[in-house]
């Protein structure tokens, strides 16, 4: 058993806030981006967030032990966009690999001086697999909806080189998170199972969280809760989830849905509520503590924390609320009889 799967069956976990918005609260420039190494680079970096795991490492961890000092049991690598795919945007597709290498470094420090502080309770690094920027069920053209920016093998190396990295860099778990076109995750299942298969390594636990997208009940490429949790749980994941998109109170009742049909550990990350005019994230640490409060007074679940507009405000809030309740069970699934 996985170190991790005996804390779930402990308490419930907490993960996490957001790190762009962290990052935002330094207000770095585009010299602060580049650093020395990149200071001739020849296009904007500004905004590159996961460069900044290279370029001002002590940021990062300084942010991940802001998190962990919040009482976060898992934080995640910054490497929400660490793909060769995304980042060919800023034309540093050759730096991707690093990036993913940089980040669980900087993530595992932090985890590995909490974990040393407090032995009873161990703090997890989760590597951060992200969307990408582009989408294989969905055109971006409208005028050709049968066309495709990427292939499934493309999506897969890609995911694949950043599989790898963060490996390498020391992560306890795979995170496939903010779904919205579920054949991308599938993609990233794909190259993780394969890695792990073909380099002859033991799996690393699986979390996999989904985006419910609005009101609809749906993720952006057309899925219900349920069609996605049957889609993906051939991964045999450690957790299934959602995150992003939604505040705790637009994301409680698919959270009460995951709960009751989910046979593997169950993960919420909502947003500090929806985005105002200003695109700016409201929702206040007590409002937010306060509905998630009911979902772990119900037993709904495993593993929670925040998203986009989340701090270790949030976090800390969250955290006192839930240790008072059980983690939800693990259902027991009937197995199909056999004459």
């Amino acid at each position: 058993m996985h170190l991790i799967e005996k804390a779930l069956q402990e308490r419930i976990l907490i993960i996490d806030g957001a790190m762009g918005t962290m990052i935002q609260r330094h207000k770095l420039q585009e010299a602060d981006y580049r650093g020395e190494r990149f200071k001739d680079w020849h296009t904007d970096v500004k905004g590159n967030n996961d460069l900044l795991s290279i370029t001002q490492p002590d940021i990062i961890i300084g942010i991940h032990k802001q998190y962990l000092e919040a009482g976060a049991d898992i934080i995640e690598t910054n490497t929400f966009s660490s793909t060769v795919i995304a980042q060919a945007d800023y034309d540093m597709q050759s730096v991707a690999y690093e990036m993913n290498v940089a980040s669980a470094q900087c993530a595992r420090k932090a985890a590995d001086e909490y974990t040393a502080k407090d032995p009873a309770k161990p703090r997890f690094v989760a590597g951060a697999i992200g969307p990408l920027n582009k989408t294989l069920s969905l055109s971006p053209d409208v005028n050709n909806p049968g066309y495709r920016a990427v292939t499934f093998d493309e999506v897969a190396v890609a995911y694949t080189e950043q599989i790898k990295g963060l490996i390498e860099g020391g992560v306890d778990i795979l995170l496939i998170e903010t779904i919205f076109d579920t054949l991308n995750a599938k993609a990233a299942i794909y190259a993780a199972k394969k890695f792990f298969r073909e380099n002859k390594l033991a799996e690393l636990p699986i979390m996999i969280s989904g985006t419910i997208t609005d009101a609809s009940g749906r993720t952006l490429s057309g899925q219900t809760l349920e069609a996605f949790y049957i889609s993906v749980s051939h991964a045999n994941p450690l957790s299934v989830g959602l995150n992003c998109a939604l505040g705790a109170k637009e994301m409680r009742s698919h959270v009460e849905e995951l709960a009751q049909i989910a046979g593997c550990y169950t993960s919420a990350y909502p947003n500090a509520g929806l985005p105002n005019a200003f695109g700016e994230y409201d929702g206040q640490p007590h409002e937010t503590a306060h509905i998630i409060e009911e979902w772990a007074a119900n037993g709904w679940l495993n593993i929670v924390g925040g998203c986009c507009g989340t701090t270790p405000d949030h976090i800390k809030h969250i955290a006192d609320e839930v240790k008072k309740f059980k983690p939800r069970a693990l259902p027991v699934l009937e197995t199909a009889l056999v004459d």
